[in-house]
């Protein structure tokens, strides 16, 4: 019988380690390791990680938001999100305040829907999105800057948002691994929800010093 699926954590000699751009919200760091035998250098971008909310409503209706991302020069549809930039803040305290600060929302039920790498050739980033139910609209509207000041909002059927993934039409990941997962665990009858303070052994190290974004 062949084990279960799962990633495998591998702690390889390192022979060096270095902070060899320092950015405004993450660095870019070169190490030195060992494989076979031999030593082997890469750099990659060193990020504090993040995490993302996929807000579902009574009608299973997601809430979106859009925002020019100018890496990729495109005004993407997306779920809220943030970096884990605060200094020792809890993940879920952070996803609480990702979701009130861009969607004006409070939830009563959360739940670890899924956890990733974005892009684990070139970035130690790793995501976690969490499941938020129960939502109501908070009192006061958060005050917004740069992108956040010009985005748009808008609540979409999570089979929309499904099809809209399949069609390629909407690319942002976390958007795309979040809907694609709601839809699997629904199927399930949601039996593979982790609870909200779930261990999570991929998170991204935290950074040395408080951000200074």
């Amino acid at each position: 019988m062949p084990e279960p699926l799962a990633d495998e954590p591998v702690e390889l000699p390192l022979r060096e380690s270095e902070r060899v751009f320092d950015g405004r919200v993450w660095d870019i760091r070169r190490d030195t390791f060992e494989l076979g035998g031999r030593p082997i250098v890469r750099e990659y971008v060193d990020h504090p990680g993040a995490v993302a909310v996929l807000a579902l409503d009574d009608d299973e209706r997601v809430f979106l938001i859009r925002q020019y991302r100018h890496p990729v020069r495109t005004r993407d549809w997306e779920i809220p999100a943030g970096l884990l930039d605060v200094h020792g803040e809890d993940p879920l305290a952070a996803a609480k305040r990702e979701l009130a600060e861009e969607g004006d929302l409070e939830a009563s039920e959360w739940a670890v829907l899924a956890d990733f790498f974005t892009s684990p050739g070139g970035s130690d980033e790793a995501i976690r999105i969490y499941l938020a139910r129960g939502l109501r609209v908070m009192s006061e509207a958060f005050a917004r800057e740069d992108e956040e000041a010009h985005m748009e909002t808008r609540w979409a059927g999570l089979d929309e948002c499904v099809d809209a993934v399949l069609a390629r039409r909407l690319q942002n990941p976390s958007l795309a691994v979040g809907v694609l997962a709601a839809q699997a665990a629904r199927a399930r009858g949601w039996v593979t929800l982790g609870e909200a303070d779930a261990a999570w052994p991929g998170r991204s190290t935290p950074r040395e010093e408080p951000s200074r974004s």
